[in-house]
């Protein structure tokens, strides 16, 4: 007897990866409170990073807008990466990138280089977010959900609350380079972390029945 692709597809929704919850979302959550507390962490420092770099407050500015912006144009098409790609490629893309993006920006000569950096990083976190919650609704149970998904509340609400007040001491005290420097080691330790426990989660779909979402990042520009 012959079997149907909608018959295989359904073969396939039953199996579920034999993974540890608990791991997974360690990895992903680590991975994603160091990207989310980056969003805010720079915000105390502007003033200076414009005496250092002689840079005008609209320009200084693009630190903060640039990052949101990216992040705001590829999340809308991180659906078609997480159907080509798997969740290690997907983690260990997001989180090298934002490491590069951290080393570039904690060494940058010139602010061109310091905006370079702060753009990378967003790319990482943009991957990192949708990934995380794609994540827990494959492997956490339905009647465990509430708790995953409050424990991401806590993330996303807590990471960027304390980012002025970590940015706050660290300046006071050293210069602002040292923001991305204490943020360094927290992004390699869960990068090495995932490249250690994470499995692959999600499946992938057939190369040749997607297409790019060119419409999404085209409309998130143009807003």
């Amino acid at each position: 007897m012959a079997i149907t692709a909608q018959d295989q597809a359904a073969a396939e929704e039953t199996v579920k990866p034999k993974v540890n919850p608990v791991t997974i979302l360690a990895v992903l959550l680590s991975g994603a409170f160091v990207a989310i507390l980056s969003e805010t962490i720079l915000n105390v420092a502007l003033n200076a990073i414009m005496a250092d770099f002689g840079v005008a407050s609209s320009t200084a500015q693009w630190l903060v807008t640039g990052y949101m912006l990216v992040i705001g144009t590829l999340i809308p098409v991180s659906a078609y990466f997480m159907q080509r790609f798997t969740t290690r490629q997907l983690f260990i893309t997001a989180m090298s990138l934002f490491t590069l993006g951290t080393i570039i920006s904690g060494v940058s000569p010139v602010f061109a280089v310091l905006l370079t950096g702060r753009l990378t990083q967003a790319v990482g976190t943009a991957i990192m977010i949708p990934l995380l919650i794609n994540v827990i609704l494959a492997v956490i149970p339905i009647e465990r959900r509430g708790a995953a998904m409050g424990m991401v509340g806590l993330v996303i609400m807590f990471a960027p609350a304390i980012g002025p007040t970590v940015s706050g001491l660290i300046v006071e005290n050293l210069s602002w380079r040292w923001l991305f420097y204490f943020i360094l080691p927290i992004a390699l330790a869960s990068l090495f972390f995932g490249m250690k426990v994470l499995t692959n989660i999600l499946r992938r779909q057939n190369q040749s029945s997607m297409s790019f979402p060119l419409f999404y990042p085209c409309l998130a520009l143009a807003g």
